[in-house]
């Protein structure tokens, strides 16, 4: 039989899903973990939330929709742009509605990116943007964020990276992996460098409203001539199952990516988009409240990894991620790389993480805070017996 395409063959699955099925495996097998792996909120859905699901079925809101959302989530996703970062989009033009802020990257990747084109991407990343960018025949070219500024980046590196064939940057703030967040006056340089450059600045904010010290923070904030940011619903409102979130950017580049989900997906799920339009103009004290447990969580997380020897973990401003350097864990055991000791963790310890390596960045760890405070106080004790720096 034809073998399946060369493109799909040099394609990695998501480091974050393959972690994901072998936790499940073990856990099959009977095996406790204390998951720090997968970056899902373990809050329910708010109640206002599923109410409105709910009324959608009942009132058989059950049909395909436009394919670029239903106007009423266009409006609301307008309107939550315009109260929290003063900024304009057209909900007919400007926004479109997506499954999920994976998708609204992906349908950017292939409605701006071409074969020649460079993508700067500063490292650390989310997993899946390298694997965008491949599918749309661009080259990726990392620019590292350096460790010792807490991965900020400034608009000095940016522009020294730059070619001619520059198409775009990617830009994920708070970062996940490493909860960095940058500063309003570099985002700011960043985007005008951009307009006086000519390439695209594509701002990944699906954890704008995950910020412990700092107000939130959106690239549409300093223009949208050359910015798209996209959105989502699943971390801020605990709605990772729902697959909903969103672009808002130049009228011809979401009317392109219109045209890509008519031919794909057809349309997010009518539900889901009812329920995200009592998320985003309902009551926000849930948010507000999961992001002051968040903090807590981040506080314990982050003190209990610096007590481990061989563990350096800076404090994260961002997201619910921690990204410590394990480089010295790795010396002491004579250990290869961050993978190796991800697989000891999982298999020997059960406390699942994913390595760092995944995200651009060798002799790291990424630990998702999005769990119970007396389970992330149980899996740093089984870490420091394994590891060394005595118990709580």
């Amino acid at each position: 039989m034809p073998s399946v395409t060369d493109r799909v063959q040099r394609l990695a699955p998501s480091a974050t899903l393959v972690v994901m099925k072998r936790a499940a495996e073990l856990r099959a097998q009977g095996k406790d973990l204390v998951d720090f792996g997968i970056g899902e909120p373990d809050f329910p859905t708010p109640e206002h939330v599923k109410r409105a699901g709910w009324e959608a079925i009942a009132s058989d809101f059950t049909k395909y929709t436009p394919a670029g959302g239903i106007p009423e989530l266009k409006e609301a996703v307008s309107l939550y742009y315009e109260r929290e970062y003063e900024a304009s989009f057209d909900p007919q033009s400007e926004v479109i509605i997506t499954c999920g802020s994976k998708h609204a990257l992906y349908e950017i990747a292939m409605v701006l990116f071409e074969p020649g084109d460079e993508v700067l991407l500063p490292t650390p990343y989310w997993v899946t943007y390298p694997a965008q960018i491949q599918l749309a025949g661009a080259r990726l070219v990392p620019l590292e964020a350096r460790e010792e500024a807490g991965f900020a980046l400034t608009a000095s590196e940016v522009e020294g990276a730059l070619t001619p064939r520059t198409k775009a940057i990617i830009l994920n703030f708070p970062n996940n992996p490493s909860g960095a967040t940058i500063a309003p006056s570099e985002l700011r340089a960043i985007v005008e460098l951009a307009r006086a450059r000519d390439f695209y600045v594509i701002s990944d904010e699906c954890y704008d409203r995950f910020v412990y010290e700092e107000p939130p923070l959106s690239a549409s904030r300093f223009g949208k001539e050359n910015v798209v940011v996209t959105g989502s619903c699943s971390k801020t409102y605990a709605m990772t199952g729902w697959r909903i979130g969103w672009a808002c950017g130049p009228s011809e580049v979401i009317k392109a990516m219109e045209k890509v989900q008519s031919q794909s997906t057809s349309n997010p799920t009518s539900i889901a988009q009812k329920a995200a339009v009592a998320a985003l103009t309902g009551d926000q004290a849930c948010v507000h409240e999961m992001i002051q447990e968040y903090r807590k969580r981040r506080d314990l997380m982050v003190q209990g990894l610096n007590e481990i020897p061989g563990v350096r973990c800076p404090v994260p401003k961002g997201a619910f991620y921690a990204f410590p350097n394990v480089t010295g864990v790795l010396e002491q055991r004579g250990m290869n790389g961050c993978a190796e000791l991800a697989t000891h963790l999982v298999e020997e310890v059960g406390v699942v993480t994913v390595p760092g390596a995944a995200f651009g960045r060798e002799g790291h760890l990424r630990f998702s805070y999005a769990t119970a405070r007396r389970r992330i106080e149980e899996g740093l004790e089984r870490l420091r017996k394994a590891l060394g720096g005595g118990s709580c």
